[in-house]
């Protein structure tokens, strides 16, 4: 199954990069230094295509490249204010987390536009591929909110490779573990320099881990692969195209560990009788050998992901310009979740049309409508004759008006002024469940403003406020474990956020240094309940939910060939929200780094460490063994994580690389306590630290 996929994905990237330097409009005989400068960077360049005044971080190609994350999940796992989390061993599902808001709060765009669906924020982040990133933009609270009001947390956009020469590049890496990876990608450009095309392939594959050799993984299986051609083309000096497609494939399996306890993912599948076993583990305890049936522990996720947009950015005059925007995204699915199966597609079309004005040397308006609509279909044939069981099919629309104003007068501060007002409709669309549950105006204003107080130091601040349509449900627990009691929906409000957040910078010749903080509170704020029978029940809180983030980032060049980094975190969570979550959050983070340059080599670490927390505050409980005599531990440990990547420049077209993650080899798994409990049952879910087992890898780049 590997080798075929590879083989699929390698046709793909030959076909990609031969493609690159063919015949057609793009072909070139020799590779040229030949850079678009078009009407997009003229209009970027003169300040009109960003907004500078909000907070945003951003991640480059460099340092994304220098960790060796293969997804977006790893490459900002360790950013400020982010947190990625793991919600379940055995599926392995990763959630980004921004300013101490859940995973569903976070809005994924790429190149500012949405093409992630509801359901993709589960499964898809580890498939994300990170080949042809030129950077990611990490927008965290209200900042985002003209574009993305429903992203209570923030954005993170990803932004990819402008096609600025032609030129090849080829990354193949292995290691521990199983890891392979193969990335590629190709940039073509025009000989009148009007057209520009980027070609990306990714590969990669993971074999599952068990630390305690009990014979059920605590990381599972995953392979992936992702392909996308982007092409932007200037139809003259006022009018520029562009046109993405991509298709991504991730298949996950965890739980019963492949070539020990079953022989392939094909029969692990087929083991599923319905009759469950007296006992799962050897005297009823978790820690001991599995011995239950594959099916019993069995998680397996087969996504397919299409995307695509179009934009369109015109230019009226100097003054007056245009984007208008299509994306769409199909999100398929096919899973199951120890003994429940799963198939549900979500489709998400997207539209927008923008205008920017400059109606006055000191004002910039900016104005649009949007629309977006998304459903979700879902079947299951373990729960169809469940008497307490709604389907979470969806039907999902939004027509919004914003209007911002960004004021740059002549003192030494910048102000602009938002307002959105969105129409939201949100209908379960289960028979069982008639009339639409969320019909309602939602009004979003953002002010966000920059004052300098030296040329050096500078203040920013954004408070605004945004909504999100609690729908996400089965998929948002990964599969709910007693979910054969059926599931049940109680929503019919959306969630609404208030943010504030300021921060402090300096930018000098050597330091650069940023203080934030950040305050959200939530009401309406979705959880998952439980009646009195057991049955669960997606509702919503009464009482309001709040998150307190600080944030101190540091970075020095110590000399012209040696940089160091620092980041303090800290998350203060209120009694609700602590509630809210599955898995016990961050609550303190201190991040040390250091990149090291000097001629041929490169070399980049990073150590993170991580408070101790009290478990029992998040409502963990749980037990080692099946008569719940053995309580598993209501304190997580302090501990650190370190990992680093060498590379050696033979010329500037070829380099060797090698490195190691979680180079101490910690892992909750060998040090503390597995992920597996009882509590009224068997569950996958008490966590509270890594998962991943220390892995080498090694690899090669070449460039033409």
């Amino acid at each position: 199954m590997k080798k075929n996929q590879l083989r699929k994905v390698t046709l793909a990237v030959s076909a990609c990069l031969l493609a690159s330097v063919g015949h057609g409009a793009l072909a070139a005989t020799a590779v040229e230094e030949t850079l678009v400068t078009g009407l997009r960077d003229r209009l970027a360049s003169a300040g009109r295509l960003q907004d500078v005044i909000q907070k945003t971080e951003v991640l480059d190609s460099t340092l994304i490249d220098a960790r060796q994350a293969l997804n977006l999940s790893q490459a900002i796992q360790h950013q400020p204010g982010v947190r990625v989390s793991n919600e379940c061993s055995m599926c392995g599902a990763k959630r980004v987390m921004l300013n101490g808001m859940r995973g569903e709060h976070t809005t994924i765009l790429v190149d500012g536009l949405p093409v992630h669906t509801m359901i993709s924020g589960f499964y898809a982040l580890d498939a994300l591929a990170t080949t042809g990133i030129d950077r990611i933009e990490i927008a965290r609270g209200a900042g985002a909110s003209l574009i993305a009001p429903e992203a209570i947390g923030g954005t993170v956009n990803v932004v990819t490779r402008d096609a600025q020469s032609n030129y090849l590049e080829a990354d193949i890496s292995a290691g521990q573990h199983g890891y392979q990876a193969l990335q590629a990608y190709a940039t073509g450009v025009s000989a009148d320099a009007r057209t520009g095309l980027t070609l990306i392939a990714q590969y990669d594959t993971h074999d599952q881990t068990d630390g305690d050799n009990n014979g059920v993984s605590e990381k599972p299986f995953q392979e992936n692969s992702s392909l996308s051609a982007r092409l932007s083309h200037d139809i003259n000096d006022h009018n520029n195209v562009q046109l993405r497609v991509a298709r991504v494939n991730s298949e996950v399996f965890g739980g019963p560990v492949l070539g020990d306890v079953v022989h392939s993912i094909g029969s692990a599948l087929a083991s599923y009788d319905g009759v469950e076993s007296e006992q799962l583990f050897e005297g009823g305890n978790v820690n001991n050998r599995f011995i239950g049936k594959p099916w019993e522990t069995l998680e397996w996720v087969d996504t397919t992901r299409e995307e695509a947009y179009l934009k369109w950015l015109t230019e009226f005059s100097d003054t007056l310009s245009a984007e208008f925007a299509w994306s769409y995204a199909d999100h398929t699915q096919d899973s199951f979740y120890e003994g429940i199966d799963y198939y549900a597609e979500n489709t998400m079309n997207y539209y927008r049309g923008a205008f920017d004005w400059l109606w006055h040397p000191q004002h910039l308006l900016t104005f649009g409508v949007d629309h977006r609509s998304e459903t979700l279909r879902s079947k299951t044939e373990a729960l169809q004759d469940v008497e307490n069981f709604i389907s979470d099919s969806f039907d999902y629309d939004t027509y919004g008006f914003f209007l911002q104003n960004t004021w740059t007068p002549a003192l030494p501060m910048e102000i602009s002024a938002v307002l959105r007002v969105d129409r939201v409709q949100a209908d379960f669309i289960d028979p069982a469940k008639p009339g639409v549950e969320i019909e309602q105006t939602f009004i979003a204003p953002r002010l966000d403003a920059r004052f300098f107080h030296t040329p050096a130091i500078t203040s920013r601040l954004s408070i605004g406020k945004g909504y999100r349509a609690p729908l996400s449900f089965f998929e948002s627990e990964h599969g709910i474990l007693d979910a054969e009691m059926g599931y049940l929906i109680d929503v019919d409000k959306l969630e609404e956020s208030l943010s504030t957040n300021y921060a402090l910078s300096y930018e000098g010749e050597k330091l650069d240094a940023t203080f934030s903080v950040a305050y959200t509170s939530l009401n309406n704020l979705a959880s998952l309940e439980h009646t009195e029978e057991g049955v669960p029940v997606l509702s919503q809180l009464s009482e309001k939910a709040s998150v307190t983030t600080a944030d101190l980032v540091l970075g020095y060049q110590i000399t012209d060939y040696w940089g160091a980094r620092f980041s303090f975190e800290n998350f203060d969570y209120d009694d609700a929200f602590k509630a809210s979550y599955a898995i016990a959050p961050i609550e303190q983070r201190i991040t040390l780094g250091t990149e090291f340059q000097w001629h041929k080599f490169s070399l980049n670490m990073d150590a993170v460490w991580y408070a101790s927390r009290n478990l029992a505050e998040y409502g963990y409980e749980g037990f080692d063994d099946e008569a719940e005599l053995i309580a598993k531990p209501l304190k997580a440990p302090s501990y650190a994580l370190v990992n680093f990547k060498a590379a050696w420049a033979f010329s500037d077209d070829f380099s060797v690389y090698a490195g190691a993650n979680n180079v101490f080899n910690y892992s909750q798994v060998r040090k503390s306590g597995s992920p597996l409990m009882y509590l009224r049952g068997y569950d996958v879910a008490y966590i509270y630290g890594p998962m991943d087992s220390r892995e080498f890898y090694t690899g090669v780049k070449w460039s033409f």
